[in-house]
């Protein structure tokens, strides 16, 4: 089993030819309203990519924490620990632009008011084989999970801040993109920031979008995998298809290649669909995907 104490959104996206500049205004061609939130996004695609999940956070009581709760539930995740508090529930606007590059506002509601995890929601994440964690929750909230989890903690440093050691003490896995590793590393080479990273935390990957992803550890192992090729159109969320099929593909057993390549052609399907939790691959497309031997465009 995999657990996941994250963040739940609704996302609130609109497509447009261009991303407007600041005081500019352009014209979109289409809204959605998708389920979506880093930590919810996570828990979605692990569930598709074959494993049990369970989920733990807070939606608030308005019209979208059922919607949120219901996307969770349909995917088979538990969410028996999702919370309701009063007020909103986590929002995110989304601007996609042609070519599916993308700029995010995320507003924390219910997100903003989740504290250390309870004794109970423990005795669930100690039962699990990992623990994935990112940083739309309360700090606090993040560090009092990732230090009293028990079992391998897998992070995602985003949205990006400082980080402190007590967490990082704590994590087995920090997986982040180019721009947080430099962010956090000061370290604008991937490979010099995945470096610096190891001397933080015992694993860490480095997505670089088309151009792969660098995994190392401490024990002197490095590897580059290559990005599977994708016509996208829109990458929201495929970072987190990447960990959350890549905290699967661990859990089975999977080499740190095979892991990477399960994670990457996940990533890969997911940017061909709209969406965040609504373009997440299922199992079995991944494997269909992986043994074919081709690319899923």
């Amino acid at each position: 089993m995999i657990s996941v104490f994250g963040s739940a959104n609704m996302d609130l996206v609109a497509y447009v030819s261009q991303a407007p500049e600041l005081g500019e205004t352009v014209s979109g061609r289409e809204f959605r309203m998708i389920p979506g939130g880093k930590g919810a996004n996570q828990a979605i695609a692990a569930a598709r990519a074959g494993a049990e999940v369970a989920f733990l956070g807070a939606v608030g009581d308005d019209a979208f924490g059922p919607v949120l709760r219901g996307a969770l539930t349909e995917a088979g995740v538990d969410t028996s620990g999702l919370q309701v508090v009063p007020g909103s529930s986590g929002i995110a606007h989304i601007v996609v632009a042609d070519g599916g590059a993308n700029s995010i506002i995320v507003v924390a509601g219910a997100n903003g008011a989740v504290s250390a995890p309870s004794p109970d929601e423990l005795a669930v994440i100690r039962r699990s084989d990992a623990l994935l964690l990112q940083l739309e929750l309360p700090m606090p909230a993040v560090v009092g999970a990732a230090v009293s989890a028990g079992v391998p903690v897998i992070l995602t440093p985003a949205p990006v801040v400082e980080l402190p050691g007590e967490l990082l003490d704590a994590v087995a896995l920090l997986v982040c993109n180019e721009h947080e590793g430099t962010a956090i590393t000061g370290q604008a080479e991937p490979d010099k920031a995945l470096e610096a990273l190891l001397r933080r935390v015992p694993e860490a990957v480095v997505t670089l979008g088309s151009k792969g992803a660098l995994y190392g550890s401490r024990d002197g192992s490095r590897l580059w995998a290559p990005a599977v090729p994708a016509r996208a159109v829109d990458t929201t969320a495929a970072g987190d298809t990447f960990v959350g099929a890549l905290a699967v593909a661990r859990s089975e057993g999977r080499t740190a290649e095979e892991s990477l390549r399960f994670a990457s052609t996940a990533a890969a399907l997911s940017v061909q669909r709209p969406g965040a939790s609504t373009s997440m691959p299922t199992r079995t497309e991944i494997d269909q995907s992986l043994n074919s031997g081709q690319s899923p465009t």
